[in-house]
């Protein structure tokens, strides 16, 4: 992964020095605060989006010319495009990664905290919506010795 996103910071930085070069484009938005405190930030590198939009378009806000992020739309094309060549026939969004991710997490044996952590949740009970998959119950739960005996009688029993 590294490697990968090395590679989309370059063609970010390619499509911000080719953004530099026209005039009237005013860099990405920047929250009030951070406008005015930083006020070339907008043209950095370090400031832009990391999947960035493939066209500039004029802010509705304050109507300067601006390169915005990718749309999650395109991204739930592409994904559900992907699923499709996979012969995957559920639907699949981003959402539906979001939420393996999270079912992953708890099914590892992640605490509820970390995983609301990891998704940003400010109220844990919205976390707790992605327990009700795991359904596990006393049948989920194997003592790691029950598990070794069992792999020991396979191996005896040949």
């Amino acid at each position: 992964m590294i490697q990968l996103l090395r590679a989309q910071i370059l063609r970010v930085k390619s499509c911000l020095l080719d953004d530099l070069e026209i005039a009237g484009y005013g860099g990405v938005w920047m929250p009030d605060a951070l406008a005015r405190k930083y006020p070339s930030a907008s043209r950095e590198l370090a400031w832009q989006y990391l999947f960035p939009a493939s066209r500039l378009s004029i802010d509705p806000q304050d109507k300067v010319l601006r390169r915005h992020h990718y749309d999650e739309s395109s991204f739930n094309k592409i994904i559900r495009s992907a699923a499709k060549a996979c012969d995957i026939g559920k639907p699949v969004s981003s959402h539906t990664l979001r939420h393996s991710f999270a079912t992953h997490l708890l099914q590892s044996g992640a605490d509820i905290r970390t995983v609301q952590q990891q998704l940003g949740h400010s109220d844990v009970t919205t976390t707790e919506i992605y327990t009700h998959v795991l359904q596990r119950g006393a049948q989920g739960v194997r003592s790691p010795l029950s598990q070794l005996l069992k792999g020991l009688e396979q191996t005896a029993l040949g």
